[in-house]
């Protein structure tokens, strides 16, 4: 029997068991357990490769986070089975409850009052790593069906939703309009899949009227980044020398990407510049838009041309979160993020673009393309100069 014969037959003789959780749903430390296997024999088995290792022991710590894990799995479950709909409140009070166990269990004391308001949301900034898989599931659903959306997005925040549940989870983001949970998902680097991706692209480029009431706070967060860039400009305090040069350049990128831009174009923003959507990904997602998707979609990336083409002095300003503390800076689509996601549309749909009337406003970004591109060769000519220019100084 071949060693890959052997671990198939193994696996499908492991029995599933249904609804009880994983018998070890929470990670261990390898270390210690490798560390005392050891073979059930040391002569050979002929034909067999695989000898069978004994001396599996968990710790007894794990043991208890495994079996405290278990049966809060089982009441959580139950809560959600059952007749009665599970609360905000009730589903709160068992998680905290869980935590405390957890936290008391490993013996970490997190010196929070219990009677914060967002206690049961810091609670699980620290401890949520710990939780099962089957157990985060659980909450993921429980968080859904009882609308406690502010801890859903402690979740996303801490990357704690499991990669296995992304899609489910922006399905139903997008079922319940809860657009900002939507943009955090993007902005905190789910592993999201393709249709994810075009899910949210098609969620933000038509907007639904009723997905605007939780982009409120999107806006404010870039109305006070943007005057605390024009304050950081104007010499605000403790902002000198190259931090205040930082700042205005900081605050010219910023008004760049907030002047004439709505609020779910924003969130475009964040999408154009995600590490998710590569140029293979925005193709494939470019490919399965309809033709008022793209409309929208060209228009915002000629607002973005026309801005560039107005402000070429405008660069990107990495150091500006870092530094500032203004980190929408990094989350403003370059020239060339623009102009390669333009050239992805257009291959796309280079019939339509051009046989359709509607789509003149193409046609007006063709001179501007062309305008940055000499612009573009000239600054690289004038760079390839100064560089020689150097170079020729040094050597002399």
């Amino acid at each position: 029997m071949s060693l890959l014969e052997v671990i198939t037959k193994a696996s499908s003789a492991i029995a599933s068991v249904p609804d009880q959780g994983s018998r070890y749903p929470i990670v261990f430390n390898p270390d210690p357990i490798f560390s005392k296997l050891k073979p059930e024999s040391d002569a050979p088995v002929a034909g067999d490769p695989v000898r069978k290792a004994i001396g599996w022991e968990v710790s007894e710590i794990d043991s208890e986070l495994v079996e405290l894990g278990r049966g809060f799995f089982k009441r959580l479950k139950k809560k959600l089975n059952s007749a009665n709909p599970l609360t905000k409140v009730s589903l709160i009070d068992m998680i905290v409850a869980h935590l405390e166990k957890v936290g008391d269990k490993i013996g970490v004391s997190l010196n929070l009052n219990k009677s914060e308001k967002w206690y049961p949301y810091k609670l699980m900034e620290k401890l949520g790593i710990l939780l099962g898989r089957d157990a985060k599931e659980l909450i993921l659903e429980g968080c859904i069906v009882s609308e406690v959306w502010d801890l859903l997005g402690v979740l996303i925040v801490n990357g704690i939703v499991e990669h296995s549940l992304t899609s489910s989870l922006i399905s139903k983001l997008i079922e319940n309009r809860k657009s900002d949970l939507l943009l955090l998902c993007v902005k905190h680097s789910l592993d999201l899949h393709s249709h994810d991706i075009l899910s949210i692209l098609r969620y933000f480029l038509i907007l639904p009227d009723d997905g605007f009431e939780s982009l409120v706070s999107v806006k404010e967060d870039w109305e006070r980044q943007a005057l605390s860039a024009i304050e950081k400009a104007c010499g605000g305090k403790g902002v000198g020398g190259k931090d205040n040069i930082l700042a205005k350049e900081a605050a010219q990128l910023i008004m760049l990407a907030y002047d004439g831009f709505s609020v779910s174009e924003f969130c475009l923003h964040h999408l154009l510049v995600s590490p998710n959507l590569d140029e293979v990904t925005f193709s494939a997602c470019v490919g399965r838009l309809n033709g008022e998707e793209i409309k929208v979609l060209v228009r915002y990336l000629g607002k973005w041309l026309r801005k560039y083409e107005r402000f070429p002095q405008v660069m990107p300003c990495p150091k500006a979160a870092s530094v500032l503390g203004l980190t929408v800076c990094d989350w403003i689509p370059s020239l060339e993020n623009v102009t390669k996601c333009l050239s992805v549309v257009v291959d796309e749909h280079f019939s339509s673009l051009i046989l359709q009337s509607e789509f003149d406003d193409l046609k007006s970004l063709v001179e501007i393309v062309g305008s940055l591109a000499v612009e573009a060769r000239l600054c690289g000519t004038l760079a390839n100069l100064a560089e020689n220019l150097k170079m020729d100084r040094k050597e002399s």
